[in-house]
């Protein structure tokens, strides 16, 4: 441990001594003696990274023991590093390495030619036809919910958070894997939501110790790994015995063979993706939901707008997938709602060679952040960012905004796979939902940002369901 902290001290100073010779790189701010500025990302980063934007510079430079890193907050550089020079970029980081504790080497956290290959096998399964085709399936898991709702008696909360994660994890396993996993829903969801809020524990710890170290956290993240695959494992190997019939993103994978090989996937590599499929798949929707109802919950003038669109394009009925277009502004609640919270609320890059970015030198090495919070709060691009304004994401007033002045779903060739998908299904659960019940926060909740890997309210989200339209 004595050995690790005196290398960590003569990292931090090789790097400010380096930063005092070369002015080409990205100013630093005021960091802590010893550990730079490892206690402001471990802390609070993202108003850190709003100030240092708004105040320091569009790209700077920051001092952590064991790491080069700068973070980016000026929408062109995020592009750069996104998209336009995105190969100069990998995921070869300390933050993917401990996610991929528990994803292994899936959609989300691969790299390079693997993942490419990857990614091709998916995208079919994500072509917009084959997404619409699921919006029954969405639509009919939120009837169940609602059914249920019915029976909570009157003044008495649900745990709304909770709700919509089962919800979308049913939804995930149904549409994606090709099997309802409710039964064990909330034993893989406590597992999920325990994984990433210990992630993004491990991310940012100065020294974290290997699983091979028996601490009752380690014992605890190991049982959680395990839930989760004795559930998804059990499912592949399912459906090793009977491949026929299935129309899903699972079935593909199966199917799917090396261009070069002819050799399939293997059974790491299938659980691999289809445990970040289910993670991904329904953690950030059931979070972008969340922060809507709580956001809508909080202003209740926009909320009528929402109930008052969805009535009128519904006119009672389900919604399908070719009612979306006629609710333009519930559309625009979850953009700002994911705007204000996004749920991926930051992400990291490896600079592989050196490069500049926003007129500063990335030296090869340097770990890159981009933060979509604090992004979508830069005042040169957002009026009033703290506000919740829907209405900024009108034509009229998203004309001229820069592409990644908002990136909730990434950006470039990573970009989500999922994206349709989920603001497909975002809108069908936020209309039916709405067209049927008004969520009222329970008095006295106090509902904050729990940042992990991903950014949930919580600890609950306490939520009366005031019931507007009685089921038909």
């Amino acid at each position: 441990m004595i050995g690790e902290a005196l290398t960590y001290t003569r990292r931090i100073a090789r790097t400010l001594r380096r930063g005092a010779d070369d002015p080409r790189l990205p100013p630093m701010p005021p960091g802590q003696p010893l550990i730079g500025h490892a206690r402001a990302l471990r802390e609070d980063p993202v108003h850190h990274f709003v100030r240092w934007g708004t105040t320091v510079a569009d790209v700077v430079r920051l001092s952590v023991p064991g790491a080069d890193l700068a973070y980016v907050f000026h929408p062109d550089g995020v592009r750069h590093v996104l998209q336009s020079n995105a190969k100069n970029y990998s995921k070869q980081t300390r933050a993917f390495a401990k996610m991929r504790m528990f994803l292994g080497n899936g959609l989300v956290t691969s790299d390079g030619d693997f993942w490419k290959r990857q990614r091709r096998i998916a995208a079919p399964a994500f072509h917009r036809q084959r997404v619409e085709a699921f919006g029954d399936t969405m639509t009919r898991a939120t009837a169940d919910v609602l059914a249920r709702w019915e029976k909570v008696p009157a003044g008495v909360s649900v745990d709304v958070g909770r709700e919509l994660m089962t919800l979308t994890m049913r939804i995930a396993s149904e549409t994606l894997l090709g099997k309802d996993l409710s039964d064990t829903a909330d034993a893989v969801g406590d597992a999920i939501t325990f994984l990433v809020k210990n992630t993004n524990d491990r991310i940012t710890r100065l020294v974290d110790l290997p699983l091979s170290v028996p601490t009752a956290e380690n014992r605890r993240y190991v049982a959680a790994v395990r839930t989760v695959d004795a559930v998804l494992t059990a499912l592949v190997a399912e459906r090793r015995r009977n491949p026929g019939g299935h129309q899903d993103l699972l079935a593909m994978l199966l199917e799917a063979r090396d261009e070069e090989t002819g050799e399939g996937m293997t059974d790491v590599q299938l659980r691999d993706e289809a445990v970040t499929i289910f993670s991904a798949g329904h953690e950030t929707t059931s979070n972008a939901l969340a922060w809507t109802f709580l956001l809508l919950a909080r202003h209740p003038g926009e909320a009528a707008r929402v109930y008052a669109e969805v009535d009128a394009a519904l006119q009672g009925r389900t919604p399908t997938v070719a009612d979306l277009p006629a609710m333009p502004f519930a559309r625009n609640v979850i953009q700002e709602a994911m705007r204000l919270h996004p749920p991926a609320w930051i992400t990291d890059r490896c600079a592989i060679a050196d490069d500049e970015v926003c007129g500063y030198h990335i030296p090869a090495g340097t770990q890159v952040l981009v933060s979509p919070w604090a992004t979508h709060r830069d005042p040169r691009f957002w009026d009033d960012p703290e506000a919740f304004d829907p209405d900024r994401f009108t034509p009229e007033r998203s004309a001229g905004r820069p592409q990644f002045a908002y990136f909730p779903f990434g950006g470039g060739p990573r970009i989500c796979i999922g994206n349709a998908f989920a603001m497909m299904e975002a809108q069908l659960l936020l209309a039916q939902i709405s067209q049927r019940y008004r969520l009222e926060l329970a008095p006295g909740a106090h509902v904050v940002e729990e940042r992990g890997v991903t950014l949930r309210p919580g600890p609950t989200l306490p939520m009366r369901p005031r019931l507007r339209l009685a089921a038909r």
